[in-house]
């Protein structure tokens, strides 16, 4: 790999909202272990960009009554398929098998601080779902400098659409709430932290650090 084409893969520039956005960033005892579990990591990556699509499309079926909703749900749809299959057709590059894997502790943790009555439970549900693009685009960046030349080049392409997600999501959940959202994006970003910082007993893109 030529220094240029180095420096242009590894130097990946977060914005400043987005690192202050989370409350702690990717220990580096998760960078070691997805490098140690490569195929696990493309794998569970796919999956992620599959729930992503659907969880997208849920909120389609769910909220038709919010046009800027349908409109941002169904662009991200698209793209996080398109995204899917582009991990696919990596992993078959490299002989890696699609197969189901368990999901991590990650979303599910969030999802039961969820209030039930809406709109307070669409609210939180967007919240969430820009932390989850928030700290995917995070894990690309931090992996980025690691990686060989054609995934690192796919993971930078991602870090840009990751982060439109992160603020779409966000923008979303503040236009529906009446009230600011600020204590409640605070308090998912203290219980974000715990599960990225605290330890995990299986590698998932978005687990924490080994057990």
């Amino acid at each position: 790999m030529s220094d240029t084409l180095e420096a242009t893969l590894s130097d990946v520039e977060l914005p400043p909202s987005l690192l202050a956005f989370l409350a702690c960033p990717t220990p580096d005892a998760w960078v070691e272990w997805a490098l140690k579990n490569p195929e696990l990591l493309l794998i569970d990556h796919a999956q992620c960009e599959k729930k992503a699509a659907s969880t997208a499309m849920s909120l389609l079926y769910r909220y038709v009554n919010q046009p800027l909703l349908l409109t941002k749900m169904s662009q991200l749809a698209r793209e996080e398929l398109l995204h899917f299959e582009q991990v696919v057709k990596l992993m078959e590059a490299r002989g890696i098998e699609y197969r189901h894997l368990s999901a991590s502790r990650y979303a599910e943790s969030l999802r039961r601080h969820v209030r039930p009555q809406e709109p307070d439970r669409l609210v939180d549900i967007l919240i969430i779902g820009a932390f989850i693009e928030a700290r995917s685009c995070e894990r690309f960046a931090r992996l980025i400098p690691h990686l060989d030349t054609e995934l690192a080049r796919f993971y930078r392409s991602l870090v840009k659409s990751e982060g439109r997600h992160y603020e779409d999501y966000l923008m979303l959940a503040q236009h529906i709430s009446s009230d600011p959202i600020d204590k409640r994006v605070d308090f998912f970003a203290e219980c974000e932290a715990q599960l990225i910082v605290t330890p995990d007993t299986a590698f998932r893109f978005h687990s924490g650090v080994p057990a």
